[in-house]
């Protein structure tokens, strides 16, 4: 039963390991199907080993003379392509950061200063409390000094501002 239901999970690596680990605490260990599945496991465990082990002492073989190596161009050739994918990445991420920023800045120009809602492209007023939609800063007629949309006293000077 254990094997029918792993069997074919040991080729998809981490997902077997998973569940394999889960069907352990499931499957008594004494029982033929746990035995089996424990077996499993542990060869499973051993050929990733294995595995990890000869990738090193190949890197290190490598390391030592590469060009003794037949497979030398082709690897430079694979690498030069990871080089060529990770600038191709940078630059996908660079241009989603930047597709991005436009959008905010874009959203930004559509929300209310004073309510926060979120009207449509085009309209000067906003729709849910009627303020100005406008980017143009407004300032004090009588100093000068900048506004934040819906002052109605100057904080420099304390001067009286009409409507927004």
């Amino acid at each position: 039963m254990a094997n029918d239901l792993l069997g074919g999970l040991g080729s998809l690596g981490g997902l077997g390991d998973i569940l394999g680990g889960i069907a352990k605490n499931v499957i008594p260990k004494d029982t033929p199907e746990g035995k089996l599945l424990n077996a499993q496991s542990n060869l499973s465990s051993l050929q990733k080993q294995e595995s990890e082990l000869l990738l090193e002492i190949g890197r290190q073989a490598y390391g030592q003379n590469p060009s003794i190596w037949p497979q030398d161009s082709k690897l430079k050739l694979v690498q030069q392509n990871i080089a060529a994918a990770k600038t191709t990445l940078t630059d996908a991420q660079a241009a989603q950061k930047e597709a991005e920023a436009v959008k905010a800045a874009e959203d930004a120009k559509c929300l209310c200063p004073e309510c926060g809602h979120k009207n449509p492209d085009g309209v000067k007023f906003c729709q849910e409390c009627g303020s100005s939609l406008d980017a143009n800063p407004r300032h004090c007629g009588s100093c000068g000094a900048e506004l934040t949309p819906g002052t109605r006293f100057c904080g420099g000077c304390g001067a009286r501002q009409g409507e927004a």
